[in-house]
């Protein structure tokens, strides 16, 4: 309830400050001379009112995703612009959102391996989850990685016996294969792990497809009940089926990349989890970009931490509240574009916004309106017809 109470604050005031910047700066500046900057203002000066959701409270991964959507949008409007046309026409490439996936796969998942600290905990936890491997074996993997000496191979081998699988470790092994799948083949480790990936990803997308069918279409699920199941059905199937293959691909990718090179070293880790990304192909075309936009918020929250350990991070991008200042540069261009650039948008996004702003549908599109052009219609008919 606290939680709900403090984002529904949040929100309010994200939409109250925003209408009463636009409308000040408006009637001060006049609407059609600050037409073009004063939504920017009001959207930037908005942004600060996250700090409702508590003080204390770091949002730097929901920042950098709103950041990601307000580039996306930015660039939409940076392809439909003659000055900048040809600057933005790499972003139409068609498998875009698969190659930004496996960008942010190659950090995320040798994130997964190396560094899960650099992970938001809640993420880290469902890595942990889908990966399949304990926290010994990711230990044995990121030691032999970063050339370390092997601490725990005791471990490992008691985790494996625990298991009924009898192994003796090799101290001297220039490749961590026989840690990740013991006495199995890299292809037979693969299939196996396949299989129970998918098990495991099931739960999570039953209710995402399951849920929305039971609420939001439950007026025709009645009318229609095997399409709109059917529908779920498929899309968690195809959904669970991603989640398995990205996971699975993740051990394969890696495991080839160290027999062919007979090494295991922090940029062989990296090289072996960039093509995982690839598994997005599995996806409905209109998730791709969601999905991808999502991870690649999470990898540069990632990348900069690391940075930030290693010291290699600048003292002047090191803001107390950095998560408030991308925050508030986000709304900024999401809001211009909301005045400016409406057609940016998707339909369900535009929807959400005009809701949440109270932005009352064109004269053209309300009912009243409709009836009286579908009268205005008939009666110049039939006014044609008499004089014809």
């Amino acid at each position: 309830m606290k939680e709900t109470l403090r984002y529904g604050l949040f929100l309010g005031t994200f939409a109250g400050t925003f209408v009463s910047v636009d409308e000040i700066v408006g009637a001060l500046g006049g609407h059609r001379r600050t037409a073009k900057w004063r939504a920017l203002l009001a959207g930037a000066l908005a942004g600060p009112s996250m700090l409702l959701t508590g003080h204390k409270t770091q949002h730097t991964s929901l920042a950098i995703y709103i950041l990601m959507r307000a580039s996306v949008l930015a660039s939409r409007c940076g392809i439909k612009s003659k000055r900048f046309g040809n600057i933005c026409k790499p972003l139409t490439w068609s498998h875009g959102d698969i190659f930004l996936m496996c960008l942010s796969s190659s950090q995320i998942l040798s994130a997964y391996i190396l560094k899960q600290e650099s992970l938001p905990p809640s993420y880290k936890s469902f890595l942990n989850k889908h990966g399949g491997k304990d926290v010994v074996i990711l230990e044995g993997v990121k030691q032999i990685a970063s050339g370390l000496p092997f601490t725990n191979l005791g471990l490992i081998e008691k985790y494996y016996k625990s298991a009924g699988i009898d192994i003796k470790l090799d101290p001297n092994m220039k490749v961590p294969c026989s840690i990740i799948h013991a006495n199995q083949s890299c292809t037979g480790h693969g299939i196996s792990f396949l299989l129970q990936a998918y098990a495991r990803a099931l739960p999570v997308y039953i209710p995402v497809y399951l849920v929305p069918a039971l609420i939001v279409h439950r007026e025709n699920l009645s009318n229609r009940p095997y399409t709109i199941l059917g529908k779920s059905i498929l899309g968690t199937a195809r959904s669970s089926l991603f989640l398995s293959v990205y996971c699975t691909s993740a051990w394969l990718w890696t495991c080839l990349l160290f027999r062919i090179f007979k090494r295991c070293n922090i940029p062989m880790v990296a090289a072996g989890t960039f093509p995982t990304g690839m598994a997005l192909a599995i996806e409905k075309k209109s998730r791709r970009m969601e999905i991808s936009l999502y991870c690649f918020a999470r990898a540069i929250e990632s990348f900069f931490t690391c940075l930030d350990d290693v010291g290699y991070l600048p003292q002047s991008l090191k803001i107390k509240r950095i998560d408030i200042a991308v925050f508030s540069l986000s709304t900024a261009i999401i809001m211009h574009c909301y005045a400016q650039e409406r057609d940016v948008f998707r339909s369900k996004y535009l929807n959400v916004l005009d809701w949440v702003f109270g932005v009352p549908p064109p004269p053209c599109e309300t009912p009243r309106c409709k009836k009286d052009e579908i009268d205005t219609s008939e009666a110049f008919t039939f006014g044609a017809t008499k004089i014809a």
